[in-house]
């Protein structure tokens, strides 16, 4: 897709970061001040998107919730943004990749989202990797693996069941270390914050 924008326009997508790292600008007719067209260089790697879905489970931290976040990209472009919030809704299935896929759907107008793909900080659950199969995501990429209770491939792989319609392509490990540690911290303090109540 080809699209104009003035010389001012570009300068403020540039500063305000609205205009991603790999579209490049060129003049349509060389004047100074003229409109531009973008031109993609290629897609966005994963590990940027990972970034994003790192900083909703920081979100997540920051609000004391289990510390999990998810986007849900679409031609290049997050679409949804979530992270875990069972305390705060009171809500066992208010899984960040759950809220997301509900932003996902209200975005494109349709339930099937099957040319988008969900990135999330850990592998999820029985719970949410039944919602990917039902809304035909076509990736799951994931940062770190869950081995109690993952059901991308650590516990069980309901993603790619053989008896079901649907099947997502699933890219593990992205951002692994970061995602874990998030995790893991979170965890700590919890312990240390249990243990300082009963000491």
């Amino acid at each position: 897709m080809r699209k104009n924008f003035s010389g001012q326009a570009r300068a403020s997508s540039v500063a305000t970061g609205l205009w991603p790292s790999n579209v490049i600008g060129y003049p349509v007719d060389g004047r100074q001040g003229a409109g531009y067209t973008l031109k993609m260089l290629e897609p966005l790697p994963d590990e940027y998107f990972m970034r994003e879905a790192l900083r909703q489970a920081q979100k997540a931290h920051a609000a004391a919730e289990v510390p999990v976040g998810t986007v849900i990209v679409r031609e290049d472009k997050i679409i949804a943004r979530a992270y875990n919030q069972v305390e705060l809704l009171k809500d066992a299935t208010a899984h960040a990749e759950m809220l997301a896929l509900t932003q996902a759907e209200a975005a494109v107008g349709d339930w099937r989202l099957t040319d988008c793909d969900l990135y999330v900080t850990k592998e999820p659950c029985a719970m949410c990797a039944g919602a990917l199969v039902h809304t035909r995501i076509r990736r799951v990429i994931f940062g770190c693996a869950d081995p109690a209770s993952g059901a991308a491939g650590s516990m069980m792989n309901l993603l790619q069941m053989p008896s079901f319609n649907h099947h997502c392509e699933i890219t593990p490990g992205v951002l692994q270390k970061e995602c874990a540690a998030i995790l893991q911290d979170f965890f700590r303090k919890r312990r240390d914050e249990r243990g300082s109540t009963t000491s």
